[in-house]
């Protein structure tokens, strides 16, 4: 688990050993009983909250009705920055059978500055005074990231990974809140008729 935050590099090693130690990580998180996260649990609704990443005032509650991707991270996170070309291929593999949120606890404009000198196209939520990163008890600025949440389109929480997510683990978790496929059943098989007095070829 490659986490990144605003404690002392003492402290924070101490703490994050703790933490990965009790709390579930990208790995385990669907089969733990706790998310590691205060304010969210599994099969509840997160905390809801409202935003603009581009398409006009927008809430997650208003999403609701297919799967949505809520990743928390800052351009100064390395675990973060690496992430980026997962939620990028999330994009491209599921289109808009999936919302995606990434959410930035920096300066407005921060983020998407720096995506667009990396060259690439990502949904921004600028949170600047932490009040989105707060609800979902992550202190601004002192709170471990990247940390992403996979919500069911009921708006229910399925899958919370604390630390860097791997292309695998996200297509998994967001793949099992997707309809299975149809059924195809085989084409019924031709039979020849019967004529009387004669037996079937």
């Amino acid at each position: 688990m490659r986490t990144s935050s605003g404690w002392s590099r003492p402290i924070a090693v101490m703490l994050v050993a703790l933490f990965a130690a009790g709390l579930p990580s990208a790995v385990d998180a669907r089969r733990h009983p706790s998310t590691g996260l205060r304010t969210v649990a599994y099969a509840q609704a997160p905390p809801d909250f409202t935003f603009d990443a581009g398409r006009g005032p927008q809430s997650l509650a208003g999403l609701r009705g297919k799967p949505v991707v809520i990743n928390f991270w800052a351009t100064y996170c390395p675990p973060c920055n690496d992430e980026l070309d997962t939620f990028e291929k999330l994009q491209t593999e599921y289109g808009k059978a999936v919302d995606l949120l990434t959410i930035d606890d920096e300066p407005p404009g921060t983020a998407r500055a720096y995506l667009r000198k990396r060259g690439v196209d990502l949904p921004v939520v600028d949170d600047p005074g932490g009040k989105i990163f707060a609800a979902y008890s992550l202190t601004n600025g002192g709170g471990p990231i990247p940390v992403t949440i996979v919500v069911r389109p009921d708006g229910t929480v399925s899958y919370v990974s604390i630390g860097e997510v791997t292309w695998d683990e996200l297509r998994s978790a967001v793949t099992a809140t997707l309809p299975a496929p149809p059924t195809l059943l085989p084409p019924p098989r031709a039979v020849s008729p019967v004529l009387p007095g004669r037996s079937a070829t």
